[in-house]
């Protein structure tokens, strides 16, 4: 855990770095992207900024808590930080396109498929995040596993990983590059927060 949090540390970013003027351009074009291809950025990141949001939430109110481990602990909180990065990404890329921040930001209660994921990840932190929630028994130590390899490793696994496969598609065919590129350093710190999961679940 000490190590994914100096190699955390030693791969930090920050959203203003990467230059959107290219995706600015392509944005503003109507014949730059095709519909779909619009729609693919925008629900992607409509999912993402919400889905980040409710990591960090279940890693500072909930799991923080019940992992008592000083090194994994001190690992937790850079990933919170990574996560508010993250949100800060998408903030940056919709404010860059000048896109319609509600509509942005409304998507996990108007688009099915965007609320139902949302509505899953928040049932297991629901179920840990009670101050009197405490491991220690059979049960309560299977729904802590329950809660990380729900976060761990279907939602930054599973969820995330169809959303970056769409977006990284679209920069190796020369399009919303900038975005492609935020969504490559997101990669990077989302694949140490599963591999941080997969070492925790199994232990």
């Amino acid at each position: 855990a000490w190590q994914k949090y100096l190699d955390g540390c030693a791969n930090h970013w920050m959203p203003q770095e990467v230059n959107m003027t290219a995706d600015i351009a392509l944005w503003k074009n109507p014949e730059g992207l095709t519909d779909d291809e619009r729609r693919i950025v925008m629900r992607n990141l409509g999912f993402f900024s919400t889905a980040d949001s409710l990591v960090a939430n279940n890693l500072v109110l909930a799991v923080y808590r019940l992992i008592t481990n000083p090194e994994c602990r001190q690992y937790i909180l850079r990933q919170a930080f990574e996560e508010a990065i993250h949100t800060h990404a998408y903030q940056y890329c919709i404010e860059s396109l000048a896109m319609d921040e509600g509509e942005i930001f409304n998507m996990y209660h108007e688009i099915p498929s965007v609320a139902k994921k949302a509505a899953w990840g928040l049932k297991y932190t629901r179920s840990i995040s009670d101050p009197k929630f405490e491991t220690g028994t059979v049960d309560t130590d299977k729904e802590l596993l329950r809660n990380l390899v729900a976060y761990y490793c279907v939602l930054e696994g599973i969820f995330f990983y169809c959303g970056f496969t769409q977006i990284l598609s679209m920069g190796r065919r020369n399009k919303m590059t900038g975005v492609a590129e935020q969504f490559q350093y997101i990669l990077r710190d989302e694949s140490m927060h599963l591999n941080f999961g997969i070492d925790v679940i199994n232990q």
